[in-house]
């Protein structure tokens, strides 16, 4: 698995759910339960647009409000960066 200077792969095509989890091992960070149907949910929005979601479109999947705030209550920062980076995604651009 060869990744990125931020640690996001570099072939997308190498993740797997296993990777998943030791990547976020790597980088003591816990994948819960909601945060692996948060990253699902993404690479199935990437898979039909082709695009890292943007976090108000994203939030509006889960009925949230466009601050999202509930995403980063659980994600601290940039909840979409740390979505794709797991979710074997490419690098967000803009407003994450």
């Amino acid at each position: 698995m060869d990744r990125d200077g931020d640690g996001f792969l570099l072939n997308i095509n190498d993740w797997t759910e296993e990777l998943m989890y030791q990547m976020a091992k790597e980088d003591d960070f816990e994948i819960t339960d909601e945060i692996k149907e948060y990253i699902l949910k993404a690479r199935e929005m990437f898979s039909q647009s082709g695009t890292v979601p943007a976090m108000r479109d994203f939030a509006k999947e889960f009925g949230m409000d466009r601050k999202a705030s509930k995403l980063y209550d659980i994600f601290k920062s940039g909840p979409m960066k740390k979505i794709a980076k797991y979710g074997g995604l490419p690098k967000p651009t803009g407003c994450v």
